[in-house]
C-alpha cells in the first residue's frame, strides 16, 4: 500500500488498520513524538513517509476516534515544539542519539564530545533512510552540530544500531542532484576511509571494495537521471555496504577534516569529506600501506591509487561538488584554525601520521 500524501486521520482510517484493528500504544506515540521531536528533517517529510507509523509496535484493538485524535494532536505538538526547540537550542540531533536519549531528562549535549557513554536503555530505533547516504541504518555513528556552542562531531553508541532497517530506494528518488551528489561521495568517503584506516580488518575490507565499485560505476548516473531506477538501488546497496566497511575501522582524515570545514564555513557534510578524498588517497598510497591501497585502486579497474584520486577529482567537478576553498578567501588566521580544528580523533586513524605541515599545505593549495 503506498500511503504517500495520506494525511494521518486518513491513514488511521485506511483499510489496513481498519481491518487489522490496530491502534497505537503508548510506547508507539512516544516514539514516534521522540523522531518528529527531535529531527526537523524528518517532520518536514513526514507526509512523504507515511508508511513508516506501519512499522511502528501496535496493538490490537478497535479503533477509536479519540486514540485517532489523540495520535493527530500529539504529532502536530510534535511538529510545533521542533521549530520552537530548533530556534532557541540551535542544536542539531539525530534520531538515533534522540532514542537514546528520550527515556533520560538529559540534554545531548551531555554526551556530545565529552566522553560521557550514551544510556543503556533506549527506544527501539527503526532506520528509514532517504538518502544514499549515511549509511546510518547499519552503524552505531551519530554526527551531531550543535550550532550554539560551535561544535560539529560525532558519538558512538551500540544504542545506535536500529532494531530494523528498511531500505526503500523509491524514498531517495526526489533527492535533488546536489544531494544525490553529496550524499554519494560520503559513501566513497566512507569506503576509502575504512578500507585505509589503521583499524581495517577483512571483512571491512571486503565490504569497502563492493562499496566503492558501486559508487564509481552507478553515482554519476543517479546524478544525471533521478529516476534511474537501478542507479538509486545500487547506491542505497553502496551506502548501506559502506556503513558496514567503516563502522568497525572507523573514519579516518577526510571525515576530521570534514568537521571545521562544515562547522565553520557551513560546506555540506559529504561535500566536504570529498573535498580532501583525493588528495588523501595520494598521501596514503606513499606510505607503508601504498601496496595494498594501490592494490584495491587496481581491483576497481584503476592502474594505481594516482589514477583513482585522479577519478574522484574528476566526479567532484562532473557533480558540481568542491575541489577547492577559492570562493571563501580564506586568510591565513582561517587557514590556521582549520588546521587545529582538523586534528579530531578520526585523524589518527589515517595509517600515514598527518602533520599540522601537511594539513596547512593541503589547505593552501586548497584556498
Amino acid at each position: 500500500m503506498n500511503y504517500k500524501g495520506y494525511t494521518y486521520k486518513e491513514l488511521l482510517q485506511d483499510d489496513f488498520f481498519q481491518e487489522s484493528q490496530l491502534t497505537p500504544t503508548d510506547e508507539s506515540i512516544r516514539f514516534w513524538d521522540t523522531i518528529i521531536k527531535n529531527d526537523e528533517t524528518l517532520a518536514s517529510e513526514i507526509n512523504r513517509a507515511q508508511e513508516i507509523i506501519c512499522r511502528i509496535p501496535f496493538r490490537k484493538k478497535e479503533i477509536s476516534a479519540d486514540a485517532q485524535d489523540e495520535l493527530l494532536n500529539r504529532i502536530n505538538q510534535s511538529i510545533e515544539v521542533t521549530k520552537k526547540e530548533r530556534s532557541k537550542k540551535h542544536l542539531w540531533i539525530t534520531v538515533s542519539a534522540a532514542a537514546s536519549i528520550a527515556l533520560t531528562d538529559d540534554s545531548i549535549r551531555k554526551y556530545h564530545g565529552t566522553g560521557v557513554a550514551m544510556p543503556q536503555e533506549h527506544l527501539p530505533l527503526i532506520a528509514v533512510p532517504t538518502t544514499a547516504g549515511t549509511g546510518s541504518e547499519v552503524t552505531c555513528v551519530s554526527v551531531l552540530t550543535d550550532h550554539a556552542n560551535g561544535k560539529k562531531s560525532p558519538i558512538v553508541s551500540d544504542g545506535f544500531f536500529p532494531s530494523y532497517a528498511i531500505i526503500d530506494p523509491e524514498l531517495t528518488y526526489t533527492m535533488p542532484p546536489k544531494v544525490t551528489a553529496g550524499t554519494g561521495i560520503d559513501v566513497l568517503s566512507h569506503a576509502l576511509e575504512g578500507f585505509w584506516s589503521k583499524g581495517h580488518q577483512p571483512i571491512c575490507d571486503a565490504c569497502a571494495l563492493h562499496a566503492a565499485e558501486l559508487v564509481f560505476q552507478y553515482l554519476y548516473k543517479a546524478y544525471l537521471d533521478p529516476a534511474d531506477e537501478e542507479a538509486r538501488e545500487k547506491m542505497c546497496e553502496a551506502s548501506l555496504i559502506a556503513g558496514l566497511a567503516f563502522t568497525l575501522p572507523k573514519t579516518t582524515s577526510s571525515h576530521a577534516c570534514s568537521f571545521p570545514l562544515t562547522n565553520i564555513h557551513h560546506i555540506p557534510h559529504g561535500e566536504a569529506c570529498g573535498m580532501t578524498l583525493d588528495y588523501f588517497a595520494r598521501i596514503n598510497a606513499k606510505g607503508a600501506d601504498g601496496a595494498r591501497i594501490d592494490e584495491f585502486a587496481r581491483k576497481l579497474g584503476f592502474k594505481d591509487t594516482e589514477e583513482m584520486a585522479d577519478a574522484i577529482h574528476e566526479l567532484k567537478a562532473k557533480m558540481g561538488l568542491r575541489n577547492d576553498l577559492k570562493d571563501l578567501h580564506l586568510t591565513e588566521e582561517q587557514i590556521s584554525e582549520l588546521v587545529r580544528i582538523s586534528r579530531h580523533p578520526n585523524l589518527y586513524n589515517n595509517p600515514v601520521e598527518i602533520t599540522d605541515e601537511m594539513l596547512s599545505e593541503m589547505y593552501h593549495k586548497l584556498a
